[in-house]
């Protein structure tokens, strides 16, 4: 092999690429869009949730239009968050620890402009429709989810508490398995 074929050598805190790979390529499957799931993937299996768009470029060994394509993507779904490094001018990129629940439960971002497209729908096909019936019911569904996600929600932030102060894995791996 070349040497400028060689796979760099990934710094000791960098995640596992295969762990990366495999993470982004199931988000791939479910739907996802492959750079941003890639992304996501990556600040989930960092220590600290945090790599600035140099670090994801050597990562994931792609351009940095498409770091900035994916993190674009992934801010405008609230799924991560641009901060300043401290001290520089760069950008780093930062997952919540509990990233799942901040997606599953943004209602607002997701649920009313779908309900509002679908209201609209309704009335343009006209209520007594078969189409407009089909539609109102997924209004109602979309405000059936709503209300269980927030309790849900609620659940989650109770079970997450008996986890440990901070929901540590520490405290996960003597509940779990």
């Amino acid at each position: 092999m070349a040497r400028s074929e060689t796979v760099p050598t990934p710094d000791e805190h960098a995640p596992p690429v295969e762990a990366v790979e495999r993470l982004g390529g199931v988000l791939a499957d479910l739907g996802m869009q492959v750079q941003p799931a890639r992304v996501f993937s990556a600040l989930l299996a960092t220590e600290d949730g945090r790599l600035t768009s140099a670090e994801l470029v050597d990562l994931l060994q792609v351009s940095p239009a498409a770091v900035s394509g994916a993190v674009r993507s992934l801010i405008a779904l609230r799924m991560v968050r641009r901060e300043r490094e401290r001290g520089s001018r760069r950008d780093v990129y930062v997952v919540q620890d509990d990233a799942w629940h901040d997606v599953l439960v943004q209602r607002d971002g997701v649920y009313a402009p779908l309900s509002a497209a679908l209201s609209a729908a309704e009335e343009r096909v006209g209520a007594s429709t078969r189409a407009g019936e089909r539609l109102r019911l997924s209004v109602e569904f979309l405000a059936f989810v709503q209300r269980e996600m927030e309790a849900m929600a609620g659940r989650w932030d109770e079970y997450k508490a008996s986890l440990g102060t901070d929901g540590s894995s520490a405290g996960r791996r003597s509940r779990v398995g």
